[in-house]
C-alpha cells in the first residue's frame, strides 16, 4: 500500500536537526525544543508501526518513480519496530543529555548532530534500496563522528580514529559490494534483487557477493574478527553519547544483515556455517574481554559484542524459531544496552569514578538507585522472567530443533560469562565498602546539580528498566511481534509483492 507519510520520522528529525541549529548558543532552548521534538518523534513512531499493523506493508516511491526504477523506501513491521525502538531510545538519550552535558558540548551543535544521526538510522530502517542504505550509513558515520569527537580530550580524538578508520574500511567494502551487485543483477532495489539474484547461475559468484556485504555490515556490527574497535572507542565520549553508539549503531548493522540475509542472500549451507562459527566466536571473544576489565563501560562494551553473537547464531541457523530468538534479542538488547551506558553516567557523576575496584557502598547509600538498576543489569543477565530470558529460550530452541549443539554450548557459555561479569559488577560496584576517593575537581557531581538536571539523569533511566521490565513480563506481546517479523524475513513474498507491484519493465 503506497503511503506518503512513511517517511515522517526520517523528515521530523532533518526538521528537528535544523530548527535547532537557530538556537546555536540558547543550550537551555535547545534542552526545551529538543524534549518536545522527542516526544513528537516517539509519537509518529508509534503511529507508523500501528499503520503497518493495520494495513500491512506500506512503500512509498520517490518522485512517483515506479519500483524498481526509483527511489523507494519501505515500512514494514520489522522496520517500524526498529524506528518506534530507535524514537524510545533516541528521547532517553535526548533527555539524559540536557542533565548530563555541560553547556560548552552543547555550544558545538550537540543537540543538532544528535537529530542528525537519529535521521539516518531511521533512514537506514526505512529504505528499499540498497545504495540508498549505503547512503544512510554515511550519514550515520559522520554525525556520530562529530558526537565522538566534541569536547576534543585526547582519548576521545584517540577513539574516534579507531572508529572511523574501520567504520571507513567497512563503507568502502559494503560499496565495492553493491558495484558487483549491480552489475550482476542490474538493479539496486531491495526486493528486485530478491528475485534477480536467484536467477543468477553462478552461485558461486554470489556468495563471493555475499561475504563483501558480511564483511562490510559485520565490521559495522562488530563481529568476530574485526570488532576490536568497539571497545576501543565507545568507553570515551559522554556517556550519552555511549548509550545511543551502544543501544544502536551496532543494531542497525544487525538490522542489515538480517535484512539482506533472508531477502536478498538467502544463507545456503555454506553461509549458515560461516554465520554460526562467527557467532560462536563473537559470543566468546566478547564474554572472555568484559571479564578481564575494570572500567564499566569497557565491560558494557565488550558486553555488546558478546551479544551481538546471539542476534547472529539466529540468522546463521536460519528457521523462523531462531529468528524470533535474534528479533526478540534485538529488541531487548536494544533497551538494555542505552539503559546501561546512561546507568554508567549516573554512577559516574556520584562517585566520580567509573573503575569497578575503586567503587563500592552504592546500594548501602543510594537504595532506591540501586534496585532501579538491578532490572536492566539482571535483564542483561537473563534471569527469568526478565527479558533477556525470553529470547535464550527461543535461540536454544531454534538450536536443537537443528542439532546444533555446539552452538547451544556457545549459547549458553555467553549467559554464564554475562553472569559472571555482572555478578562481579554488583559485588565491586553495589555490595562492598565504599573507598574514600579523592574528589574530582573537573566532575560536577549528582548532588551539585539542579534538581531539573537531577531528574532528568534520573527519568530516562526509569523508563527504560520500565520498557524492560515489560519486555519481560508482558513477554506474549513481544513474541508476537517478533514471530511476525520472524514469518515475512523467512518469506518475503509479501514485501517483493507491496514493493514492486504489477512490475514494468521500462522506466
Amino acid at each position: 500500500m503506497n503511503n506518503p507519510y512513511i517517511i515522517l520520522p526520517v523528515i521530523f528529525q532533518l526538521f528537528t536537526a535544523v530548527l535547532l541549529l537557530f538556537f546555536w548558543f540558547r543550550v537551555n532552548a535547545q534542552r526545551l525544543i529538543t524534549i518536545i521534538c522527542s516526544l513528537v518523534s516517539l509519537g509518529i513512531a508509534i503511529w507508523l508501526l500501528k499503520e503497518v499493523y493495520q494495513n500491512g506493508i506500506l512503500t512509498m516511491q520517490a518522485g512517483g518513480w515506479k519500483a524498481p526504477f526509483g527511489i523507494t523506501f519501505v515500512a514494514d513491521v520489522f522496520s517500524a519496530t526498529m524506528v518506534l525502538l530507535t524514537a524510545i531510545a533516541g528521547m532517553a538519550v535526548a533527555v539524559f543529555s540536557t542533565g548530563s552535558i555541560r553547556n560548552a558540548r552543547l555550544k558545538f551543535g550537540y543537540f543538532p548532530i544528535l537529530n542528525f544521526l537519529l535521521m539516518g538510522l531511521n533512514g537506514a530502517f526505512l529504505t528499499g534500496d540498497i545504495f540508498n542504505l549505503y547512503v544512510w550509513f554515511e550519514i550515520i558515520i559522520i554525525a556520530s563522528f562529530v558526537l565522538i569527537t566534541i569536547g576534543g580530550e585526547k582519548a576521545q580524538i584517540e577513539g574516534a580514529i579507531k572508529y572511523v578508520t574501520m567504520n571507513l574500511l567497512a563503507s568502502a567494502i559494503f560499496l565495492t559490494a553493491i558495484a558487483i551487485l549491480y552489475g550482476l543483477a542490474g538493479s539496486l532495489n531491495m526486493a528486485d534483487l530478491s528475485e534477480q539474484v536467484a536467477q543468477i547461475e553462478n552461485r558461486g559468484l554470489v556468495n563471493v557477493v555475499a561475504i563483501l556485504f558480511l564483511v562490510g555490515f559485520g565490521i559495522k556490527s562488530a563481529i568476530f574478527p574485526l570488532y576490536f574497535w568497539l571497545p576501543a572507542s565507545y568507553h570515551t565520549p559522554p556517556p550519552a553519547i555511549s548509550a545511543i553508539f551502544g543501544g544502536l549503531l551496532t543494531k542497525v548493522g544487525v538490522y542489515a544483515l538480517l535484512r539482506i540475509f533472508t531477502l536478498i542472500f538467502v544463507p545456503d549451507a555454506f553461509l549458515s556455517n560461516l554465520l554460526i562459527v562467527l557467532a560462536a566466536m563473537t559470543i566468546l571473544s566478547g564474554g572472555l574481554g568484559a571479564i578481564l576489565q575494570v572500567n564499566m563501560r569497557k565491560i558494557f562494551s565488550y558486553l555488546i559484542v558478546c551479544h551481538i553473537g546471539f542476534m547472529i547464531a539466529g540468522l546463521g541457523i536460519y528457521t523462523e524459531l531462531a529468528l524470533v530468538g535474534a528479533i526478540f534479542y534485538l529488541i531487548h538488547d536494544i533497551i538494555v544496552k542505552t539503559n546501561l551506558f546512561l546507568i554508567s553516567g549516573l554512577i559516574f557523576k556520584l562517585k566520580g569514578t567509573l573503575n569497578i575496584e575503586k567503587l563500592g557502598g552504592i546500594y548501602k547509600k543510594y537504595p532506591k538507585f540501586s534496585l532501579l538498576m538491578a532490572i536492566p543489569l539482571f535483564s542483561l543477565v537473563g534471569i527469568p522472567p526478565l527479558s533477556g530470558f525470553w529470547a535464550k529460550l527461543f535461540l536454544i530452541q531454534g538450536s536443537y530443533l537443528e542439532g546444533q549443539y555446539t552452538l547451544i554450548g556457545f549459547i549458553l557459555l555467553g549467559s554464564f560469562l554475562t553472569l559472571w561479569v555482572i555478578a562481579k559488577l554488583w559485588s565491586e560496584v553495589f555490595w562492598k565498602d565504599a573507598k574514600d576517593l579523592p574528589k574530582k575537581i573537573n566532575v560536577k557531581y549528582f548532588k551539585e546539580l539542579k534538581p531539573l538536571k537531577q531528574w532528568a539523569m534520573v527519568i530516562p533511566i526509569v523508563l527504560l528498566a520500565a520498557t524492560s521490565l515489560y519486555i519481560g513480563l508482558a513477554a506474549e506481546h513481544i513474541i508476537l511481534l517478533s514471530k511476525q517479523i520472524a514469518a515475512e524475513l523467512i518469506n518475503p513474498s509479501a514485501y517483493i509483492e507491496a514493493v514492486l507491484g504489477s512490475k514494468t519493465t521500462t522506466p
